[in-house]
């Protein structure tokens, strides 16, 4: 195995091909979306974007000043209403996988999160799984007068909660169950902007010890386990069992996120051909 150099630089991404020309992108009014929620019009927002496209740090704002708006106009004397977030993101399930799976729990601060850590690496979390998980935690912040804000950028897992998907291999769940009324927030990022953030976080992570996070997870959790997760499981686990140099690695792997990062923002956008509207603001 190569010696690890964790002072290497990433690679230009000269080759990534353009992204499809950005949506307007909206101003977010934090006290009519809550007012829109203590109507009644909304039962959900979810904050949507690709990754790198700081939709963590914007949810954990919004929810701190919706938690604001909630306490200035509640009548009631004990403690006041917040709001809190559901994650929805298909690895950050797991527990051991953090620096891989960009979980920045440092950034929730007094924010509540839930649907996070709520599994063993190495185990195999389904999308059913997930829907079930998360109309029980739906189900138990919104019995406690708190916002409900899902968070994440796995486009399956939030349409499989946000559109009620029913599943051939079971009858799903109740659709009251489920939100009805969710409001979609879309975080924006020009091309450029996304491929500099990506590059510059992979960086980070590996200087904050990838490498060494996925060595010590490979003492309990199977190589081709770690493999199914794929990106930085996948290409670091490659790179520890001696499969890739560094370098060849930390190239696959950049290009990876970012071909990742625009299948994503092409299922968003497929969601809003399907008639869901996705208010885009720039964080």
């Amino acid at each position: 195995m190569n010696k690890l150099n964790k002072t290497q630089l990433l690679p230009d991404r000269p080759g990534i091909p353009p992204m499809a020309q950005l949506p307007a992108p909206e101003v977010i009014d934090p006290v009519a979306l809550a007012r829109a929620y203590a109507e009644g019009e909304v039962d959900l927002i979810c904050v949507l974007g690709p990754t790198a496209s700081g939709k963590t740090r914007y949810a954990v704002q919004l929810a701190r000043q919706l938690s604001r708006c909630l306490s200035c106009h509640s009548e009631r004397s004990e403690e006041s209403p917040s709001a809190e977030i559901l994650s929805a993101d298909s690895r950050q399930v797991y527990t051991g996988m953090d620096i891989g799976t960009g979980k920045d729990l440092g950034e929730y601060g007094d924010v509540p999160y839930h649907l996070i850590d709520i599994v063993p690496a190495g185990s195999k979390f389904n999308i059913y799984q997930y829907q079930a998980a998360f109309a029980r935690a739906y189900a138990d912040v919104r019995s406690r007068g708190s916002v409900p804000i899902l968070c994440g950028g796995s486009g399956l897992y939030i349409e499989s909660v946000t559109r009620a998907y029913k599943f051939e291999r079971q009858n799903g769940l109740p659709d009251e169950a489920l939100p009805q009324k969710p409001y979609y927030i879309g975080t924006l990022v020009s091309r450029e902007e996304r491929v500099t953030r990506i590059d510059r976080r992979l960086e980070e992570r590996l200087k904050e010890g990838l490498v060494e996070e996925i060595q010590c997870l490979l003492k309990t959790v199977p190589a081709p386990d770690l493999l199914y997760y794929g990106l930085e499981y996948k290409f670091v686990t490659q790179y520890v069992l001696g499969e890739l140099s560094y370098g060849d690695m930390v190239i696959s792997l950049g290009n990876a996120i970012h071909q990742f990062a625009k299948r994503q923002m092409t299922w968003f956008r497929g969601m809003e051909r399907d008639g869901v509207q996705i208010h885009w603001t720039r964080p």
